[in-house]
């Protein structure tokens, strides 16, 4: 890493100034876009023939896609803490989902502690308008949510989820749609994708004149399975039929996406505009494709953090590329920074690095002998899965497994050859690699059912095993 990343790497939270020294008069706008639980072979970009995704494929047409791209989380509200802080959510404890119910607890409630610095605290203090709209899921509590975080507007849901006709059933007013501190009239909506699509025009149609930053954080295709007829019409050749549900929901967002970068356009100011697309994690176990990676969202395979991502923004960054380094999540904040041309008035504490020189020079893979990467998930108990990717080896110290399992991801991305006991040595300085790291983290601040539900997941799996070679001779 160079000095220049090395110094754009991170941020002391809430101790001091930012300046945008040097900045023109008009800055790049900034549009974050995030679904959730996407399958990393559910978008055309990356090879999906069943799920229409025009919109997603014209931008990576237009761009570039990280066909290394990780989340720095195996699930939802964990991965949103390390994305917008640019940390590892681990440093400061964020390392399980809130309850949804949190909120009624007050001050004792979990969520995005309030010591943390989001992206969108430092693009609001260097000028620029800022916007959340769709899932949230870092505290149900009023003193988490995004109005309180750096965020000028907010529309959108405090929780992990919710049904996408806008309904509360029997939880609290609470946590449904927000508007700011007001919540939304449920009847006012119509389907969640579609308003947050809406939402995310209407708001770059107010701030078109204006350098902006607009974090639209879709929870589709994330449960519960709901479409609208429109939306399902476009997936009435998918026979099996939850698939087929879930290719709407990927379809719909597809569509609002398409609609939102329409309004740039009609703006004219797409050529002004960072567009960056990831999910937060790899692909729920249900009816989501991460083929040909193995694994699921909760794993730390590569099917549970190798994600679709891609950037774009006209005239800055080559199209129709694709980058093979490993990227990071955590890459997002010192690369938006960069783009608008904020510096820290300190010495930086992100973990991630601005990728955009090695982009804008097109080196696909420049990054990827030097490049580490961890992750880390808690079982609860003080028990923990691990993995590291040095280079291009990964070690996977899966708790529900209870083994280590190491893997040449250059010839075998797939993680089918588990290399342990050939190479013990590699395994030890790869644990020894994780030790160093999670030294400087932190226990979690709260647990969740993770560990329980990847348990019981792994023993449903080995009794289906075992059934199936019962009659063997």
């Amino acid at each position: 890493m160079n000095r220049f990343s090395l110094f754009l790497a991170a941020i002391v939270a809430l101790n001091f100034g930012w300046s945008a020294a040097g900045v023109a008069d008009h800055r790049p706008n900034v549009v974050l876009i995030v679904a959730d639980d996407l399958g990393y072979s559910d978008v055309g970009f990356n090879g999906c023939k069943e799920i229409p995704t025009p919109h997603l494929d014209a931008l990576a047409k237009h761009g570039v896609v990280f066909e290394c791209g990780y989340a720095s989380h195996p699930y939802c509200s964990p991965s949103r803490a390390g994305l917008l802080t640019g940390r590892y959510q681990q440093r400061f404890g964020h390392e399980c989902n809130p309850e949804p119910d949190a909120r009624l607890v007050d001050d004792q409630a979990p969520g995005l502690p309030l010591s943390e610095t989001t992206l969108a605290n430092v693009m609001k203090d260097s000028g620029y308008v800022t916007g959340a709209i769709g899932k949230w899921h870092l505290g149900d509590a009023p003193q988490y949510w995004p109005n309180r975080r750096g965020f000028d507007e907010w529309f959108g849901f405090s929780a992990g989820g919710l049904s996408y006709w806008g309904d509360l059933g029997k939880k609290p007013v609470g946590l449904g749609v927000h508007r700011g501190d007001e919540p939304v009239d449920p009847e006012t909506l119509t389907y969640l994708t579609d308003d947050f699509s809406n939402e995310a025009v209407r708001f770059i149609d107010r701030h078109q004149n204006e350098s902006f930053f607009l974090y639209l954080a879709y929870n589709a295709p994330h449960a519960p399975d709901q479409a609208t007829k429109k939306h399902l019409s476009k997936t009435q050749h998918i026979e099996y039929g939850g698939r087929a549900v879930y290719g709407a929901m990927v379809a719909g967002m597809d569509e609002g996406i398409g609609r939102v970068i329409a309004k740039l356009k009609e703006a004219k100011i797409d050529d002004n505009t960072l567009v960056i697309f990831y999910s937060d994690n790899g692909g729920r176990k249900e009816h989501a494709v991460n083929f040909p990676y193995r694994g699921h969202k909760g794993m730390l395979f590569e099917g549970g953090i190798r994600v679709p991502f891609l950037m774009t923004w006209p005239g800055r960054i080559p199209a129709g590329i694709t980058h093979s380094s490993p990227i990071s999540a955590l890459d997002i904040f010192p690369t938006v920074l960069q783009a608008a041309g904020i510096t820290p008035n300190d010495r930086p504490e992100l973990d991630g690095i601005d990728v955009m020189p090695s982009i804008a020079a097109d080196e696909r893979d420049t990054l990827g002998n030097s490049r580490r990467l961890f992750w880390r998930y808690a079982m609860g108990d003080g028990q923990y899965g691990f993995a590291v990717r040095d280079g291009n080896m990964k070690l996977v110290r899966s708790a529900y497994k209870n083994k280590d399992l190491l893997f040449d991801l250059s010839s075998d991305p797939w993680e089918r050859n588990d290399l342990a006991a050939e190479r013990p040595e590699t395994v030890d300085r790869l644990k020894r690699l994780i030790q160093q790291w999670d030294a400087q983290n932190v226990s979690p601040k709260w647990i969740d059912k993770h560990g329980p539900n990847v348990l019981s997941e792994e023993a449903a799996r080995q009794k289906l095993i075992n059934a199936a070679a019962r009659g063997e001779r």
